[in-house]
């Protein structure tokens, strides 16, 4: 049974993180400052390194509660199929564009994160490949799988950074395209 020291610490490393998420949307992450964050919680900035060691470790969970969600996103289809697991990326991404810019966006400056990360995510791949090796020639689902990672992320990338802005053409229609291509038997040749 948890404790209400235990309830609190958790409260407070959620408000952190919440504070973290915040000022991630409207600065970026290489202005991710913890005095910043310390002070919208009402601590000191070195009270806060009582709840995260470090600004590493704080990153680090963010990743994971990132990927966590995405996995879950993507694990809640129905039946997920390739097309199905594509949209309910898209849906996830654009729900919070900061979120999956984080994780798929530019890396960060002298961070690493640590292989548990990738255990996340490889839920999600895993959830791909059973939607690829029910379809015919299943022989080629992993190959197919990361195509439609790259070609999916691609254009959601593209889409969130704003590059598509001003072209004059639907983005959701473009991802369509994509999708209805990975979909088919020969669209990831």
């Amino acid at each position: 049974m948890e404790t209400s020291r235990e309830r609190y610490r958790a409260q407070v490393r959620a408000e952190i993180k919440r504070h973290a998420w915040e000022q991630l949307a409207t600065t970026g992450v290489s202005a991710l400052s913890l005095n910043a964050i310390a002070k919208h919680v009402g601590m000191s900035g070195p009270a806060l390194y009582r709840y995260f060691p470090s600004r590493d470790d704080l990153i680090t969970d963010l990743v994971r509660d990132a990927y966590r969600s995405l996995a879950d996103a993507v694990q809640a289809v129905a039946e997920p199929g390739v097309a199905e697991v594509a949209y309910a990326i898209r849906e996830w991404a654009l729900a919070d564009p900061q979120r999956y810019l984080f994780v798929y966006g530019t890396p960060i400056p002298g961070y690493h994160a640590p292989g548990d990360t990738t255990e996340i995510s490889d839920e999600i791949m895993a959830v791909l490949l059973r939607a690829y090796a029910a379809e015919p020639d299943d022989g080629r689902a992993l190959r197919r799988a990361v195509t439609f990672w790259t070609r999916v992320h691609g254009v959601l990338s593209l889409e969130l950074a704003g590059h598509f802005t001003g072209m004059g053409f639907d983005p959701a229609l473009l991802f369509a395209a994509e999708v209805d291509s990975l979909s088919t038997k020969d669209g990831s040749r």
